[in-house]
């Protein structure tokens, strides 16, 4: 691929200057600069030439005093977001030049700094999928002959690195899709434990073991089930965007990091509620499967410990009801961030460990407090509210019947969904209860017509807007 991308050029910067800068290291190019606001775009004579200006001008030559960045520039229709990731041998390694080959609209990106001294050291090939495929291939041959050459390794097998979100959906139901890759492709493939997780290291390695026709067959049909996991959560993921004002969904390490994430908030505070102050404590409870909760809690209590430090919220296992209840209740308290981080790791760890099918939704029931006198504001006249709550979110939101009100005059709202119905639910109901709350502190009281009480207004239906969102067991509460 010969067309590059000049990207962070000072506003200042013109044609003239980046004719000069090339001229000056005697990199060839063809036809004009084209230049764009911030960036600029130009066509080498080969992919020889492309990869030495890259080499040569990349985080290394300044222009009006911004390091100017240069890759390949790969046509929009052409770009994938998830990128495939491998890792190599340092013995290996250190004798080839990766970079050197050319794959069409593919960029490879060699990290030699990271992990020093390790023995292996990863690479990320950015391309579609036919892109990414013929790179690993390049790649598995070149190690495979500098094994052959050098004597150093019998067998040079393919690891692939995967988000850990992507590889429960990759195993699937008593890991028959896994199984299914395995035979169709007569190879064997292991998967790196989940006790080798870190907060900060979510991706697990799948190791191919096979001829090297096999492991480009295998690598093909690994990387299209997480290229469709990924973009089912990206899908999900965008359309609630602006679920909390100002979050950085990109900076939850619920995804690998994608040129698709929504930017970082703007502004210098870090807080996601800017100059508002900083957000009040919430109290959410998630009710998972029972079997689940090993997995929730991890070995001596280190998942759970590690899922409480990166989400900043308090969590915590509830005892069980009854010795044999059948859902359990999560504990969840703290900022709406802090929601967001924790409950979607607890939806993300339940898919992983399959207790939910490959092809079937997380959906839990997850139950919010709210004052008794303001429930009647969540359902809204004629239950109009809540409707629109449910056409809005996906979920299921529900003001169950003859609730007493506990010592603190406050009630239980359901909401039964997937992740993102959840929140989004959750989120709007938070926002009823503020408005309720500025309200009674100017004095407004309660609006005319609104009943009050534990149960005011009708009772929502389990059918309608939601229906067949609520078809996992859940607990019977009365």
């Amino acid at each position: 691929m010969n067309k590059l991308y000049i990207g962070n050029l000072n506003e200042n910067v013109t044609a003239e200057d980046l004719v000069k800068t090339f001229d000056d290291n005697k990199i060839p190019y063809s036809g004009q600069f084209l230049m764009k606001t911030g960036y600029a775009f130009v066509d080498c004579p080969d992919d020889q030439w492309a990869m030495k200006a890259i080499e040569a001008f990349s985080g290394k030559v300044e222009l009006h005093g911004k390091h100017i960045e240069v890759e390949h520039s790969v046509p929009k229709k052409q770009r994938y977001l998830c990128p495939a990731h491998l890792l190599v041998n340092t013995t290996l390694y250190g004798q080839t030049d990766f970079p050197a080959f050319s794959v069409p609209a593919a960029r490879i990106d060699v990290h030699r700094k990271e992990n020093a001294g390790a023995a292996e050291k990863p690479i990320s090939i950015h391309s579609t999928p036919e892109g990414c495929s013929s790179a690993c291939r390049l790649i598995l041959d070149i190690m495979q002959q500098e094994a052959k050459d050098t004597k150093t390794a019998e067998e040079v097998p393919l690891k692939i690195l995967a988000h850990n979100n992507f590889v429960g959906r990759l195993i699937g139901k008593e890991g028959r899709n896994l199984k299914k890759v395995e035979q169709d492709t007569d190879t064997k493939i292991t998967i790196s434990p989940l006790q080798d997780l870190t907060v900060y290291n979510p991706e697990r390695t799948i190791t191919v073991k096979g001829p090297i026709e096999a492991c480009c067959l295998a690598e093909t049909e690994i990387m299209k089930k997480v290229r469709e996991a990924y973009d089912n959560d990206m899908a999900a993921m965008n359309q609630q965007t602006h679920l909390i004002p100002g979050l950085n969904l990109g900076a939850l390490g619920l995804f690998p990091p994608s040129g698709s994430m929504p930017p970082p908030p703007s502004g210098n505070s870090a807080s996601p509620y800017g100059s508002f102050g900083a957000p009040e404590q919430e109290t959410v409870h998630v009710y998972i499967p029972a079997q689940a909760v090993g997995a929730i809690i991890g070995k001596k209590g280190q998942h759970i410990k590690q899922l409480s430090r990166f989400a900043g919220a308090s969590i915590k296992i509830a005892p069980a009801e009854a010795p044999d209840s059948k859902m359990r209740m999560v504990i969840v308290t703290g900022p709406p961030e802090a929601q967001f981080k924790a409950q979607g790791r607890i939806y993300g760890k339940l898919k992983e460990e399959n207790f939910f099918g490959p092809k079937e939704e997380v959906k839990l029931e997850t139950h919010i407090k709210v004052a008794a006198a303001a429930a009647g504001r969540v359902i809204g006249k004629g239950g109009k509210t809540v409707n629109e709550l449910q056409n809005l979110t996906a979920a299921e939101v529900v003001v169950p019947r003859e609730q007493t009100p506990d010592e603190n005059d406050q009630v239980i709202v359901k909401i039964i969904g997937h992740f993102y119905a959840s929140q989004l639910a959750q989120r709007k109901i938070r926002d009823i209860l503020t408005q309720v709350r500025q309200q009674q502190k100017g004095g407004m009281g309660e609006r005319q017509g609104e009943r009050q009480g534990p149960h005011p207004g009708p009772v929502l239906s389990e059918m309608g807007p939601s229906q067949g969102l609520a078809q996992e067991p859940r607990p019977q509460r009365k």
